[in-house]
C-alpha cells in the first residue's frame, strides 16, 4: 500500500470524525490509528495552550526516532492537524487486563523488558516507559508517547529514569508478584541492561530510607505509592 493510496482513506475518516481525538480504521486488512489535534475546552485551554504544536512535535519525534531505527509505530500520513500510524498491538497493561494465561503474560513482560534494553543500547531514552506506553503484537515490541529529549549529554540519566519508571510500572500493574516481575527485570539485565541496572541501584540507594516511612502503606497506599515500596525493596534485596 502506498502513501497516496491511504491518503484517500484518511481524508474520508477525517471527514467522518471531525473533532474526535483518536479513531481507528481498517484498510486492506490492516488497522491504523488517526490522531487529531486535541480540542480543548474550559480551563484546559490555559493548561495546554498549544495543542497543534504538541501534535507537530509528536510527528517530528516519530520521524526522528524512525530514522534512528527505534521501535516506534510507522508514520503513514500526517498534516497540520492529524497523524496516522500503523497499529502495533495493545499496550502491555491491557494484555495483562485481558487475562491471558500466566505463561503468555510472563513472555509479554519479558519481551517488553528486552525491548527497553535494546532501546537503551541504541543510545535512546523513552522518558516514561510505563506498561501503558509499551505495545506488544505477535512478539514485537513498540513504544509510544516518547517524552525524552534524546540529548547525549544526559542520556544515561534519562535511561536510569526509564528503568526506574518501568520497574515501578511493573509493580503498579502487577503488584508484588515476583514470579512475573523478577523474570522481566532479569530479561532487561541479560539483554544488555546490566550496567544501567547497576547505575540505577546506586542512584536509588540514597532513597532507601523512604521505605521505613511507607512500609505501613505497602498494602493500603495509593496505586502510585505502593509500587515505590516494592521498587525500593527490589534494589535493596538484590
Amino acid at each position: 500500500m502506498t502513501k497516496p493510496a491511504i491518503q484517500a482513506v484518511v481524508d474520508q475518516v477525517l471527514a467522518e470524525n471531525k473533532g474526535k481525538r483518536v479513531v481507528n480504521f481498517e484498510y486492506d486488512g490492516k488497522r491504523y490509528w488517526l490522531k487529531q489535534t486535541e480540542q480543548l475546552t474550559g480551563a484546559m485551554r490555559l493548561l495546554k495552550s498549544q495543542p497543534g504544536q504538541s501534535l507537530q512535535l509528536e510527528i517530528a519525534t516519530l520521524q526522528s526516532l524512525a530514522q534512528k531505527g527505534a521501535p516506534v509505530p510507522e508514520l503513514l500520513a500526517f498534516g497540520d492537524n492529524y497523524l496516522v500510524v500503523s497499529d502495533v498491538g495493545s499496550t502491555v497493561n491491557r494484555w495483562l487486563d485481558n487475562r491471558c494465561d500466566r505463561d503468555m503474560q510472563a513472555q509479554i513482560l519479558k519481551d517488553s523488558a528486552i525491548g527497553l534494553a535494546k532501546l537503551h543500547q541504541q543510545g535512546l531514552a523513552h522518558g516514561r516507559p510505563a506498561l501503558r506506553d509499551i505495545c506488544w503484537k505477535e512478539g514485537e515490541v513498540s513504544f509510544i508517547d516518547f517524552e525524552a529529549n534524546q540529548k547525549d549529554s544526559d542520556i544515561e540519566k534519562q535511561q536510569i529514569r526509564d528503568l526506574l519508571v518501568y520497574i515501578h510500572s511493573l509493580y503498579r500493574y502487577i503488584g508484588p508478584h515476583p514470579e512475573l516481575v523478577e523474570p522481566a527485570i532479569c530479561a532487561y539485565r541479560e539483554a544488555g541492561g546490566e550496567s544501567l541496572w547497576q547505575a540505577s541501584r546506586v542512584r536509588i540507594r540514597r532513597w532507601q530510607w523512604l521505605n521505613y516511612l511507607i512500609a505501613p502503606l505497602k498494602n493500603i497506599g495509593g496505586k502510585d505509592l505502593r509500587p515505590v515500596y516494592w521498587l525500593l525493596k527490589h534494589f535493596a534485596s538484590a
